[in-house]
């Protein structure tokens, strides 16, 4: 699936949209940072990755196990997606209603593609969530879910070899932000994730 600006929607004011990084779900349950790139208003915010990757839009492929129309009045969606790895958990609103509508329409189980906004969240006692707010969520076939398990494998190998060298802004900032991850932890899961593909 293209995640070329031009196919997955529109420019947002004078920016382009930011590329959508491929994250498995055990990665980017463990953020903990947001952060805004600029003063403007429209400036783009970015959750950044422990790996040391800032990702303002991301690309994820898995089972929509289940979804969830809440509210009356403002109706929303929730929905959790299965990657090899773990659980993302989906929304997508009124401001969002071509996400709303294509959800809607989807009956689980079924192998999804999303693109959205991860957007942090930390709980009056300290936790934090991860959700992803759905830009497009489309059916694709177990082929697909596939070739994602291996293209976000090898992403997020190239993340841990490039925070190995310790080169880069963001690298630097990861490293202060998750000072108690072991990112080779991240390597186990794309493994894993290849492994759970096999046929």
């Amino acid at each position: 699936m293209s995640t070329n600006p031009k196919e997955t929607g529109r420019k947002e004011g004078a920016f382009e949209r930011e590329p959508a990084r491929r994250v498995f779900a055990a990665e980017l349950r463990e953020c903990r940072y947001q952060f805004k790139d600029g003063d403007d208003e429209k400036s783009p915010t970015f959750v950044l990755l422990p790996t040391g990757e800032r990702c303002n839009r991301i690309f994820l492929v898995g089972t929509l196990t289940e979804k969830q129309r809440q509210g009356d009045q403002n109706i929303f969606y929730r929905g959790r997606v299965v990657d090899p790895s773990g659980t993302f958990f989906v929304m997508a609103g009124s401001y969002q209603p071509e996400a709303m509508q294509q959800i809607a329409k989807i009956d689980t189980p079924a192998f999804v593609s999303v693109i959205g906004k991860p957007n942090l969240y930390q709980t009056p006692d300290g936790a934090f969530l991860v959700s992803v707010r759905v830009e497009s969520i489309t059916i694709v076939d177990k082929e697909t879910r596939d070739l994602w398990v291996m293209d976000t494998a090898a992403r997020t190998l190239d993340r841990i070899s490039v925070f190995k060298t310790g080169v880069g802004p963001d690298v630097e900032k990861a490293k202060e932000q998750y000072p108690t991850i072991d990112v080779a932890v991240f390597r186990k899961t794309a493994y894993d994730a290849l492994a759970q593909i096999k046929i």
